[in-house]
């Protein structure tokens, strides 16, 4: 075991690429720490983590700290189906609005501003709830992502959804990327061997899964009960590999958080290759 103290996301999202793990089809090379993005964002930054998922717009803020690793991603070609808003008007009509936001979710929340300030030139008012599934229930503008924006999608009339993958495609030509998977840079001087040994059994699961997506769909089921077929339509629109579109979309995303003024410097969006490059 490299001891290497791991993050996983808190979310039928991941299951692609941690289920082999629950399954025992697989060991894990280190100890996982399962949250929601933004408590796993601070436990990396904090030295708590040393490897884990972060969401892109974290990883973005903190490129200096950090090493962006190869292979994975969780992002989408165009509709995403977990990150929504939720909007009994059209978002151009969001100016000086109210809307409630998860706090659990950073790549999200500045996606959300990068489409409302950039593409549709509305500046809301953004305020932090943590509980926003009940806000657009009662009709308020929320913001949703994970499981909470699938029973949004599930639950509330279509009209009233906006999937922030398709508003984004829509609109730049790009996919989106909502997180990546970065090591702190202590960790890849002080023991490069683990991480790439941690990064290789991710890829390895990722790759099981693919081909066994029949016991992921079920390992979703026996976590959040959906209609039959919602999650082999859900993971086909998912894509977890960080490819040269997704480090496009990765890119383009970044630039306009420039622009939003929410980071200062464009960070490196190919993966490093410094002792944890692909096989």
């Amino acid at each position: 075991m490299s001891g290497l103290r791991c993050g996983r996301i808190r979310y039928t999202n991941d299951l692609p690429i941690y289920a082999p793990f629950d399954l025992g089809v697989l060991p894990y090379p280190g100890t996982l720490h399962a949250d929601v993005p933004a408590a796993l964002n601070a436990m990396l930054l904090a030295g708590e983590l040393d490897l884990s998922p972060i969401s892109a717009f974290a990883y973005a803020r903190n490129a200096a700290e950090l090493v962006l690793l190869p292979d994975l991603c969780i992002g989408a070609r165009d509709e995403v189906v977990s990150v929504v808003l939720v909007s009994q008007v059209p978002p151009a009509l969001l100016h000086n609005a109210q809307i409630f936001v998860t706090p659990e979710s950073a790549s999200g929340r500045n996606l959300l501003r990068v489409l409302l300030e950039r593409r549709y030139g509305v500046l809301p008012a953004y305020v932090d709830e943590e509980n926003p599934l009940d806000r657009a229930r009662r009709g308020y503008a929320a913001l949703l992502i994970g499981d909470a924006a699938i029973d949004a999608k599930l639950e509330l009339p279509a009209q009233f959804v906006y999937d922030l993958g398709t508003l984004w495609h829509d609109w730049t030509g790009e996919q989106t990327v909502f997180a990546v998977w970065a090591a702190r840079r202590q960790a890849v001087r002080d023991d490069p061997e683990s991480v790439r040994a941690c990064m290789h059994a991710l890829t390895d699961a990722y790759t099981w899964s693919r081909s066994h997506m029949g016991e992921i769909v079920a390992c979703a089921q026996r976590a959040f009960r959906r209609p039959p077929g919602f999650y082999d339509e859900y993971y086909a629109k998912l894509n977890f590999t960080l490819h040269s579109a997704a480090q496009r979309g990765l890119g383009a995303y970044c630039r306009e958080l420039i622009e939003i003024g929410a980071i200062d410097a464009l960070p490196p969006v190919v993966p490093e290759a410094i002792g944890v490059s692909s096989r």
